[in-house]
């Protein structure tokens, strides 16, 4: 794996000179990075109540995926309001590429989560197959949301903060 600190490129050099601290934090800790997490778990606990659902036809997960699927959307949209700060705050994240992508999948998300949300609140018969279809491909831009906002810790070290102390 390469270093992201390149000083014979001069473009790599302009974007390691700018600040990646995360400008929405408490205590050094970033609030976007502890709150992704909610709707991670949400739209996924969404499509296993649909799968249960759909194999057992008990009614009960048929209620637990409306109520999983409206706090995946509710807790999507509260994370994606800290991202989007950081986004517009922080240089050294707004110049990164994988920052958009991670932006544009994570809004993504969020628009299939709520869609999900109202076609259960509004026809709960339609959980089969438009609200599992629904929750199939949240699922997948989760993960391509995921790996973006990965590669931007892991990567690009965005939010990190290294000690002094050694």
């Amino acid at each position: 794996m390469s270093k992201s600190k390149n000083s014979s490129n001069p473009i790599i050099a302009d974007i390691a000179e700018h600040d990646i601290q995360s400008a929405v934090a408490v205590a050094g800790h970033p609030l976007h990075a502890m709150s992704v997490h909610f709707p991670i778990v949400l739209v996924i606990a969404t499509l296993g109540c649909d799968l249960i659902y759909w194999f057992s036809g008990d009614p009960f997960f048929l209620r637990a995926g409306v109520w999983t699927a409206g706090f995946a959307f509710v807790s999507g949209v509260a994370a994606g309001m800290v991202g989007t700060a950081e986004l517009i705050l922080v240089k050294g994240i707004r110049i990164r590429a994988a920052s958009w992508t991670h932006a544009v999948a994570a809004m993504t998300l969020i628009s299939i989560a709520g869609a999900n949300w109202g076609v259960r609140l509004v026809d709960p018969a339609q959980v089969l197959p438009l609200g599992l279809f629904l929750s199939v491909i949240a699922s997948g831009v989760t993960g391509l949301a995921g790996w973006y906002g990965g590669k931007l810790v892991f990567d690009h070290g965005i939010g990190i903060v290294i000690s002094e102390d050694g």
